[in-house]
């Protein structure tokens, strides 16, 4: 009878409490998850810290009515939640009122509760056929990747297809740009679980204590401000993937609770002891030296063997220059159809610069340059608004490749190059720290660490 109901989730919405619970323990009998609230106000503010892809609302309710209610979802969730309205007191006029609107169905409580099951298959098919689709499109969106002439790239991709079908925890390595969650997510599209959530995290986001509430979610009562239960993300990927971005700043405390949840398969939500089981495929990445962190003691070693069942290495644009004019060609048509604009071509002197520019921010950075030339550009003609950064700095990452001693040991090479290629890029960016950190693809923080790690002097 359950099938693969206990990953769908439903919102009963209803002034009488006889109804929500009898529909409540109806609904459970056939797997679904269901949440109740008393009041279309009620239901709005667990709309806002738990998605609920169906709901299911009285039409006569005290204070915020049932018709108002759909309206307020409509406007705020559009297509992405569906509403099924039920009533005491059917009549024509308000049905045809409330699919208008953009209710889903339309239900009389007096009818045979079948009708209803019935009526919520339909919406859960229409639901899982959208988040399909939509998996779909942004798969065909980043064909851009796909579609590389890079021989490592497209060992990427080779490596991609072979272990979507597993449920192997997978670490993508590579610098931050390269384009990581995109690989994670075309690994979620092609496997079996791709009808089910992807659930992307960045760590670096959050503080230590607020990652564990993000991941595992709370009771109410918890913790000042835990004001309702949260379902945390892990919960909520259940039977999707998740993708914990940035991996490599997650603290050591988190590091141990999620291995355990690894070996496990289970949660316990902060401020209950009861175990919820949890089925979700990990998909991780990092932009860090991961094997560094683990010898320094930033890192476990047995979490790290724990999430990289299997190692995927992307690498970085200027590694795969071959890629470059296609890319550029890729943004040209993305952004010109986003912001209405008729591109007749490139400036000639700006493409060539791109061509040859080295992108320390890899994919991301090379995207925003061609969306700030398309949003400036008039005429139809895109140039660079300002070629001398971008030489400058193709002339600095030359010189600090030549710049590196041969003496050192591996793990100093990799450091004077760092440190040099940092103050190479602050110096072509006039010292503006925001603008060599969104070159780098870094954020401020974690330039600010890096200057003080290498004392490093802005010269500007």
């Amino acid at each position: 009878m359950e099938g693969n109901n206990s990953l769908f989730k439903i919102l009963i919405v209803d002034d009488e409490a006889d109804y929500r619970e009898t529909s409540k323990m109806l609904l459970e009998e056939f797997g679904y998850q269901v949440e109740t609230a008393e009041s279309g106000e009620e239901a709005l503010k667990i709309l806002e810290i738990e998605y609920y892809p169906l709901i299911i609302t009285d039409i006569m309710m005290s204070g915020l009515n049932g018709i108002d209610f759909l309206q307020k979802v409509k406007s705020i969730y559009q297509q992405n939640v569906e509403v099924i309205m039920v009533t005491g007191y059917g009549s024509v006029e308000t049905a045809v009122q409330t699919m208008k609107i953009g209710a889903f169905g339309y239900f009389i409580k007096s009818h045979n509760p079948d009708e209803l099951i019935l009526e919520i298959e339909k919406a859960k098919e229409v639901i899982d056929l959208k988040m399909l689709n939509n998996l779909h499109r942004e798969s065909r969106e980043n064909k851009f990747l796909v579609a590389s002439k890079n021989k490592n790239m497209q060992k990427v991709w080779e490596l991609v297809d072979k272990v979507a079908e597993s449920n192997a925890n997978i670490l993508i390595i590579g610098e931050s740009g390269v384009g990581k969650e995109i690989i994670a997510n075309e690994i979620h599209v092609r496997s079996p679980r791709k009808i089910k959530p992807f659930v992307p995290i960045n760590c670096q986001h959050y503080p230590d204590k607020l990652i564990e509430s993000e991941l595992f979610g709370h009771e109410k009562g918890a913790f000042t401000g835990a004001v309702a239960r949260r379902l945390g993300k892990l919960e909520e990927t259940n039977g999707g993937t998740i993708f914990l971005d940035e991996i490599g700043e997650m603290d050591l405390g988190t590091q141990v609770k999620l291995l355990r949840v690894l070996e496990n398969h289970a949660i316990e939500r902060i401020g209950s002891n009861r175990s919820i089981t949890v089925d979700f495929r990990l998909v991780s990445a990092t932009n860090r030296d991961i094997y560094a962190a683990v010898e320094e003691g930033l890192f476990r070693k047995d979490f790290l063997y724990r999430i990289n069942t299997i190692e995927i290495d992307v690498p970085a644009l200027r590694e795969r220059p071959e890629d470059i004019e296609d890319l550029i060609d890729f943004f040209i048509e993305r952004f010109a159809k986003q912001t209405g604009k008729y591109i007749i071509g490139m400036e000639p002197e700006s493409k060539e610069i791109l061509l040859k520019y080295q992108y320390p921010g890899n994919v991301r950075e090379l995207k925003n340059i061609i969306e700030r030339m398309v949003i400036l550009s008039s005429g139809g003609m895109l140039t660079l608004d300002n070629k001398k950064a971008y030489v400058s700095e193709n002339i600095c990452n030359v010189q600090t490749i030549n710049s590196v001693k041969t003496n050192l040991s591996y793990k100093e090479a990799k450091q004077e190059f760092e440190k040099q290629y940092i103050k190479g890029v602050i110096e072509a960016c006039g010292g503006n720290i925001t603008h060599a950190a969104e070159k780098m693809g870094m954020s401020r923080r974690q330039l600010f660490n890096k200057i003080t790690e290498y004392g490093i002097k802005n010269s500007q």
